[in-house]
C-alpha cells in the first residue's frame, strides 16, 4: 500500500491525517481553513504550506474529499451518480496530479418522480464506506446528522439511494432569526428531560408548523423555562426527522441504525433512537480516514 494523505476539506475546516500501511493514523492536523477562507487559485499553495512535508514523502497519494471538489472550491467533480461503490468513485476520481492527488467526487441521487429534486452529498460518501468498514457490513442504513443531516440505504457495498433533512438548519434558522429566538437561551446546556419531551411531542399527529409555535407558548405560559426550550426545540426538530424516516425500516441489536458525526450530535441521536426503540450504533472521525483508505486499497490497482 502507497503512503496515504488523507484530507477531508470541508466549507470551515480543513482536516488531514497521515496513515500508515493497515490505514493506521500516525498523525493528524486540523486548520480553520475552510474552502471559504481560500482565495481562488490559492487550494494548491494552502495544502502545500499545511501539508508539503507530508506530501514529500516517496510514492505518497493523497485523497481529498468534502467541499474542495465543489464548485466553490479547488476544482469541480462531478458527482458520482448512485447507485454508487468503491469501484464507481474509483472510476470518477477528478485527478489534479496524475496519480498522485486525486478530489473523491461526492455523490448524487436522482429521485424518482418528475417533480421530485436531485440529492447531492460531498465528504459524507466517505464517511459512509468508512463506518461500513468498521462495522464490518455492507449493508446497512446510515446517518449523518447536521446541518444537513443524510439518510442513506447501501445495499451489497453500493450506496443505493439517500436524502437529506435541513435539520440543522432550520433549528439554526428558528432560534436565531424566528419569533421563536426571543423566548429561549441558545447557549444554555443541554436538557435531556426537554429534549426527550420534545422527541415525544414530534410523534404526535399534527404538523411540525404546529408542533413549532408550541414553542413559543410553553414560555409564555411559563410551562417551560428559557434554557430547556432550546433542547426542547431540537428534540421537536429531529424528532420530526427520525418520523418521517424510519417508518419502513425495520432495526435490531444485529442491524442497528449506524450514526457518523460528531460526539454531541450522535449523543442526542442516540437518545431519541433510545426513546423511539430503536437500536443504533456511532462512529466519528474515524470513518472518515478508514473511508479514504479503504477508497485507496480499493483502486490503487484499478485506478492508479
Amino acid at each position: 500500500m502507497r503512503p496515504l494523505i488523507a484530507i477531508d476539506w470541508g466549507t470551515s475546516a480543513l482536516r488531514g491525517a497521515r496513515l500508515g500501511p493497515t490505514g493506521q493514523v500516525l498523525d493528524s492536523r486540523a486548520f480553520a481553513r475552510g474552502i471559504l477562507s481560500v482565495p481562488a487559485g490559492q487550494f494548491a499553495a494552502v495544502l502545500d504550506e499545511l501539508f508539503g512535508d507530508w506530501l514529500q514523502a516517496p510514492d505518497v497519494l493523497c485523497l481529498i474529499s468534502g467541499m474542495a471538489g465543489s464548485r466553490q472550491g479547488w476544482q469541480e467533480a462531478p458527482y458520482c451518480p448512485c447507485p454508487a461503490g468503491f469501484a464507481e468513485l474509483g472510476q470518477h476520481l477528478l485527478w489534479l496530479e496524475p496519480g498522485r492527488i486525486a478530489l473523491v467526487p461526492g455523490l448524487s441521487c436522482m429521485a424518482g418522480g418528475p417533480l421530485d429534486a436531485p440529492d447531492v452529498m460531498r465528504g459524507e460518501e466517505v464517511q459512509i464506506f468508512g463506518a461500513l468498514q468498521l462495522a464490518q457490513r455492507d449493508t446497512a442504513t446510515l446517518v449523518l446528522p447536521g446541518t444537513h443531516s443524510k439518510w442513506v440505504q447501501v445495499q451489497n457495498g453500493r450506496v443505493t439511494r439517500f436524502s437529506t433533512c435541513m435539520t440543522g438548519e432550520v433549528y439554526a434558522l428558528m432560534g436565531q432569526h424566528s419569533i421563536l429566538g426571543k423566548t429561549l437561551e441558545l447557549n444554555s446546556a443541554f436538557d435531556e428531560a426537554a429534549f426527550l419531551q420534545g422527541i415525544a411531542q414530534s410523534q404526535q399527529t399534527g404538523s411540525v408548523l404546529h408542533h413549532l409555535f408550541g414553542v413559543r407558548t410553553l414560555a409564555l405560559f411559563d410551562r417551560m423555562s428559557p434554557t430547556a426550550l432550546p433542547s426542547y426545540l431540537s428534540g421537536l426538530l429531529i424528532g420530526e426527522e427520525l418520523r418521517s424516516q424510519t417508518p419502513s425500516a425495520t432495526f435490531s441489536a444485529s442491524n442497528p441504525l449506524i450514526l457518523i458525526g460528531s460526539e454531541t450530535l450522535t449523543l442526542r441521536y442516540t437518545l431519541a433512537l433510545q426513546h423511539l426503540n430503536i437500536p443504533c450504533q456511532s462512529h466519528g472521525a474515524e470513518a472518515t480516514w478508514a473511508g479514504l483508505f479503504a477508497l485507496a486499497t480499493a483502486c490503487q490497482n484499478t485506478c492508479l
